[in-house]
């Protein structure tokens, strides 16, 4: 079925923001001073032991942790291993991730300034309809690099990756096929997701000292990496302390806390952060073979703060990263990487508070949006609707008056709610729209959104390219009331996968992430 709906588009390099984007009704809890005085991060500072600090103004490492022959011997030595295990090792002593330059540092905009609108040109553009041909390109061409010696989990992913691909058809069952449309292919999810709840099997390393390593944040914008990391560690199905049975291996590190712990206010530099994540993967690969087994390929790790691309893409290149801003400007790689659902947490204790909406009939406002003017889009969807069209409620920050419909009200009421990008391409308001269960307008070109690789997102969601804004109330108004009850339908259905259980349950948020993942990895092995 055809949707008609508008592709999305790409504006090259927006500049960055110091900070994440604010949303309505929250504010940002201050960097710790004290934790950032010290631009000398050393080993101790993540694993809590005495070993020389590294300066985070050189490229290459001190000579006790470029030199594995010198440091801490991992505990499945090459002694315990094959022959080609062995010579594998040799190759790698010094992984390429310490080889290495550290990203530049970046001159960041003030949180206040508002960047001005660039034009892009046409070959910088990225339609919805080139995303996916790029998606779909990638499962047959992306491969990881092949292991240096083969385990059995490689040879139950190649296994599970033929039974996904033929998976019999489940879509002429008559309690499923309302279903069917919200997927890519029904058969192979739901094929896919079975497998992973058999086979799959993560390995969590230890190593870390908190806050920046197993310390969840459970509240705010930046919610989604740390109730994955909490509900993963505590799972007992999926997490094994065997490393040998692993198919993947989860580095479990919060990019909020990081940025909380190190960033030193107006420094403009992210160098000590990315220096830190070093000492982290060197500490890592010199007390185990694996990642140098896949050349990271296996491992993974889900960060939502606006930064982790950039502090990951060339310390953790070959990793799987699940990312909230997941644009392909700045480094997104289908086949590789995986887009991650941000959402905005009010009550880590209630995370479901407040989940639904008003029927159909009932939503009077045509389309809703309220926020801080982040980022260069903001202000130009301002310019052209706010307090221009009844139908149109169309905000800055909203204020809490009493007797007022709120934010969430706002949403509840709406047909449509406009998700346009801030600082990042990224913004939890579209997890809110599928939350309040209205259909997400997304305003943001080149933004992947999440769980691509599963969900049809032209199925329940509208693509406005960013340069259409003047034409906003025109494009919603075209869509047929039939087709708006049958996307709202859809955004129903679908809200059980965006929806955070403080016990897991079956398709929900946790469970599709860690489904992206297991997918991703499972595509990226070749049997030749």
């Amino acid at each position: 079925m055809n949707h008609n709906s508008t592709a999305a588009e790409v504006v090259g390099n927006p500049s960055l923001a110091p900070e994440k984007a604010v949303e309505p009704n929250q504010t940002v809890p201050a960097s710790d001073s004290n934790a950032t005085s010290n631009n000398n991060i050393s080993l101790d500072r993540i694993e809590g032991r005495n070993i020389a600090p590294v300066s985070v103004g050189n490229d290459i490492l001190d000579s006790s942790l470029s030199n594995t022959s010198d440091a801490l011997q991992p505990s499945d030595s090459p002694s315990s291993m094959d022959k080609d295990a062995t010579n594998a090792l040799q190759k790698t002593s010094i992984p390429e991730f310490l080889k290495t330059d550290l990203a530049p540092s970046v001159n960041y905009s003030s949180r206040n300034a508002i960047p001005k609108v660039k034009d892009s040109p046409e070959d910088a553009v990225a339609s919805l309809s080139k995303m996916n041909d790029m998606l779909l390109q990638s499962l047959t061409s992306y491969h990881s690099m092949r292991p240096w010696w083969s385990k059995g989990t490689d040879q139950e992913l190649i296994l599970a990756r033929s039974l996904i691909e033929n998976a019999p058809s489940v879509q002429n069952d008559p309690k499923l096929n309302q279903f069917a449309p919200l997927y890519r292919n029904f058969s192979m999810f739901r094929r896919s997701y079975e497998l992973m709840e058999q086979t799959l099997k993560v390995y969590i390393y230890k190593e870390g000292e908190r806050p920046i390593f197993h310390q969840p944040v459970l509240q705010g914008i930046y919610a989604s990496e740390g109730w994955f990391m909490k509900l993963l560690k505590s799972s007992k199905h999926f997490v094994t302390k065997n490393p040998k049975k692993a198919h993947l291996f989860y580095l479990p590190f919060s990019t909020r806390m990081l940025e909380e712990t190190l960033y030193v206010p107006n420094s403009h530099s992210r160098k000590n952060l990315i220096q830190c994540l070093r000492n982290y993967l060197s500490l890592i690969t010199s007390r185990y073979s694996f990642w140098n087994r896949t050349g990271g390929a296996d491992h993974f790790v889900v960060a939502c703060h606006d930064w982790a691309p950039a502090e990951t893409r060339k310390i953790m290149a070959h990793c799987i990263r699940a990312l909230c801003n997941s644009d392909i400007k700045e480094g997104f790689q289908f086949g590789k990487d995986v887009s991650l659902a941000e959402t905005y947490v009010r009550l880590p204790q209630h995370p479901l508070r407040q989940v639904g909406g008003r029927p159909p009939s009932k939503r009077k406002i045509l389309a809703f949006f309220a926020g801080n003017m982040h980022g260069y889009l903001r202000p130009i969807l301002l310019e052209h609707w706010e307090n221009k069209d009844p139908d149109m409620k169309i905000f800055g920050p909203l204020p809490k008056v009493k007797g007022q419909m709120s934010y969430i009200q706002h949403m509840q009421s709406s047909k449509y709610c406009i998700c346009a990008r801030g600082y990042e391409v990224n913004s939890p308001r579209v997890v809110e729209a599928i939350f309040y269960e209205c259909v997400p307008v997304i305003i943001s070109d080149n933004f992947v959104p999440p769980f691509f690789e599963t969900l049809k997102w032209e199925s329940f969601a509208i693509f406005v390219p960013e340069k259409d804004i003047p034409n906003l109330k025109n494009i919603l108004l075209s869509i047929p009331e039939k087709r708006y009850r049958k996307m709202q339908k859809r955004v129903k259905l679908v809200q059980q996968h965006f929806l955070w259980h403080p016990r897991p349950v079956k398709y929900d948020i946790f469970h599709m992430i860690l489904h992206s993942i297991w997918y991703t990895r499972v595509f990226q092995i070749s049997s030749k």
